[in-house]
């Protein structure tokens, strides 16, 4: 296949991402359209409820005034903090509209090579449509009981044809961390065989570290990230990925344009964020705060869930006497949802304090 080709190939996987992300998108906020809500609280998407950094605001009101030039000198400016961040250099760096559309360039590549991926289930899904209409099945490994990544399962449901292996960490829908040092073993088994799509999107709400510290030696890892969660900015849509210089030039040349799918105002908001480290621990402390507060209800309602590391809760709503998901809906808090057909486990996102003790109220 020649570059031409792969770059059709590559522009038309993204392009199918993109609809199954916005698909998603959509059946989130049917119900809120449906019922005609005027003022509601939003806890289905994980987004942060603080928004966008007071840094992150200023930086993007201002690059307005710039965006009719192409931002190439900021790309790199952000590519070049960003590789600081974790001791890297700016060719360990790639950027992207979001990490989702990173999952995707990650999942053609691998699809590229004629195999097939691994990954847990349930776990965020939004890349596995595109992936598989690019030729790229997926083998789904259910979580054990505890609803953890099953390793041990994931590396026995790998063969001769699996080409990629993803693993969500913090997880998703579950909010449950792999240990650093079983993660890291893992990492080094399994690298040298395949691609290691490692989605960190919530690692900065947990003290878990980075796996990006790996990449220099097993350059079939990519450490996926974003500044949709904790940073606020999931509509600024951008994302980088971490990877080997080798692995990264690869991944630039599935793009159409390496580095272009941020805009200008969304790199200065990423330059910003990375610098206003009072409010990202703000952001950090108050989710914790609101989470306890959600715990709470939980527990005074006889509903089980998981300790999160991330910004929503998973929780098994069988306990209660009434459908959570409706009762929510009709005091306008939209966002409760299942993972897992047949069971009534649900994940809900974290808001403000002041939004999970409404949440607690109803409940």
């Amino acid at each position: 296949m020649n570059r031409r080709q792969l770059l059709q190939q590559s522009a038309l996987t993204v392009a199918a991402f993109a609809f199954s992300r916005d698909s998603f998108s959509r059946e989130a906020e049917k119900i809120i359209h449906s019922s005609g809500f005027s003022d509601y609280i939003k806890l289905s998407a994980n987004e942060n409820p603080h928004g966008p950094s007071p840094m992150a605001r200023k930086a993007m009101a201002d690059a307005v005034n710039s965006s009719n030039r192409y931002p190439w000198e900021v790309t790199t400016e952000l590519r070049k903090k960003i590789a600081s961040l974790y001791n890297l250099t700016t060719d360990h760096v790639t950027m992207g509209a979001g990490s989702s559309e990173l999952l995707g360039v990650v999942s053609l590549m691998a699809a590229l090579q004629n195999g097939n991926a691994v990954a847990p289930d349930p776990t965020f899904r939004l890349w596995m449509p595109a992936a598989k209409n690019a030729g790229l099945p997926v083998k789904l490994v259910p979580l054990t009981s505890g609803k953890l990544t099953d390793l041990q399962r994931m590396k026995d449901s790998m063969d001769e044809k699996t080409k990629m292996v993803y693993i969500c960490n913090p997880g998703n829908p579950t909010g449950t961390v792999i240990p650093a040092g079983e993660l890291e073993a893992f990492i080094k088994l399994i690298a040298p065989k395949c691609i290691i799509l490692l989605d960190e999107a919530y690692t900065e709400f947990s003290d878990e570290p980075s796996m990006a510290k790996l990449v220099n030696d097993y350059p079939n890892l990519v450490v996926a990230k974003t500044f949709s969660k904790i940073y606020g900015m999931a509509g600024a849509r951008i994302g980088f990925a971490l990877s080997h210089p080798e692995t990264i030039k690869k991944l630039n040349d599935l793009q159409p344009w390496p580095n272009a799918g941020a805009c200008a105002v969304s790199l200065a908001g990423a330059i910003a964020s990375l610098d206003d480290k009072e409010f990202i621990a703000f952001c950090k402390k108050e989710n914790q705060k609101a989470r306890a507060v959600f715990y709470s209800s939980l527990e005074k309602t006889g509903m089980p869930y998981i300790k999160s590391h991330t910004s929503f809760v998973y929780f098994d709503s069988t306990p209660y006497n009434k459908d959570v998901r409706q009762l929510l809906e009709s005091r306008q808090i939209v966002g409760a949802r299942t993972f897992e057909e047949g069971t009534k486990w649900l994940r809900l996102s974290i808001g403000t304090v002041d939004e999970m003790q409404k949440v607690a109220a109803s409940l």
